[in-house]
């Protein structure tokens, strides 16, 4: 996609979304949560952004022997545009840079567009968490041997 570019997020760039942040992209991340994720020291959040608008974004917990994928968001005006695909690339990117082996995410097991994705880029997938969203939705364990 033209002039998109992906770098890690910074906290200028939450205050920058964190206004819209359930109204422009999914109402699941709040702004105290997404704040304390980027000031994990076992976390990595990136930030897709065309010129300076910033499209979507994506995170990682660093554990002791894998990588679990703990969002990847694209604002609703973007979406069906490739930029979940770039987004995901990077975080795989970032995980073998860091020499990890797997990584490891849940799925919602109603979000068809989603899991397509993961399998598109080599997710298997391991397992079931019952009732995991909301106590209601089953989320799918994936993960990625790389």
């Amino acid at each position: 996609m033209d002039n998109l570019k992906i770098s890690n997020m910074t906290i200028s760039d939450f205050e920058n979304i964190s206004p819209t942040l359930t109204s422009d992209f999914d109402d699941f991340w709040s702004c105290k949560t997404l704040y304390s994720e980027l000031n994990n020291p076992h976390s990595h959040y990136i930030v897709a952004k065309i010129h300076t608008e910033i499209v979507g974004f994506a995170g990682i917990w660093k554990s002791v022997d894998d990588v679990h994928i703990t969002d990847i968001v694209v604002k609703k005006d973007f979406r069906k545009r490739g930029i979940g695909s770039l987004l995901l690339q990077k975080l795989i990117s970032i995980s073998k840079e860091l020499k990890f082996k797997e990584l490891t995410l849940e799925v919602n097991s109603s979000n068809e567009v989603a899991r397509k994705l993961y399998l598109k880029f080599g997710f298997k997938e391991l397992g079931i968490r019952k009732k995991y969203y909301n106590n209601t939705d089953d989320a799918i364990i994936m993960t990625l041997y790389m």
